[in-house]
């Protein structure tokens, strides 16, 4: 692991907080473009959690079909929270993204590390506990061929884990010279 000592503050950086920075931002992006996505183009994923919700295309099995969600109102409610979820998500992210930068200056990640680790967690909530467990236990997407959106689900949920770990990875705080 490389280490410097900036002539400016003193202290010593290693590439860690730099890699946790621009893998939070690579996240941010990620979803700030999911979200615009889905704002200006609503209907498509609209489309999917109405299927979703309906579990039309499922087994049709009686002791789960009365999980179903067919209210369009309701379906189009949850879709809306999920929207806006992922607009605070990518806000909170791009937030970290900021001051993990400055704190790369600075000299202090603590910040960053806070923010982004909220951010990240929020992901986690989303596509963890909302896509694969709401979404695909409870709705059971995972019977559905045109509705299943667990592959993507578990695509961000490691990137969000890898990036959450390496945030959290002791040497991703900028230090002092004792090397915490």
């Amino acid at each position: 692991m490389e280490r410097r000592t900036t002539a400016r503050s003193g202290t010593r950086r290693t590439g860690l907080p730099l890699a946790a920075t621009v893998l939070t931002g690579t996240v941010a992006l990620y979803i700030a473009l999911v979200a615009f996505g889905n704002i200006t183009d609503f209907g498509t994923n609209r489309d999917f959690v109405r299927h979703v919700l309906a579990m039309d295309t499922t087994f049709h099995d009686p002791d789960l079909m009365w999980h179903a969600i067919t209210s369009p109102a309701l379906q189009d409610a949850a879709y809306v929270g999920i929207i806006a979820w992922e607009t605070a998500a990518a806000v909170v992210l791009v937030v970290a993204t900021v001051l993990g930068a400055l704190g790369l200056r600075r000299g202090d990640f603590g910040r960053a590390r806070r923010t982004a680790s909220m951010g990240l967690l929020m992901l986690l909530v989303l596509f963890g506990a909302g896509f694969m467990a709401v979404g695909g236990e409870w709705f059971a997407m995972w019977q559905s061929k045109s509705w299943n959106g667990l592959e993507a689900a578990a695509r961000n949920i490691v990137v969000a884990g890898v990036a959450l770990i390496v945030v959290h990875l002791p040497g991703a705080t900028v230090s002092d010279e004792s090397g915490e």
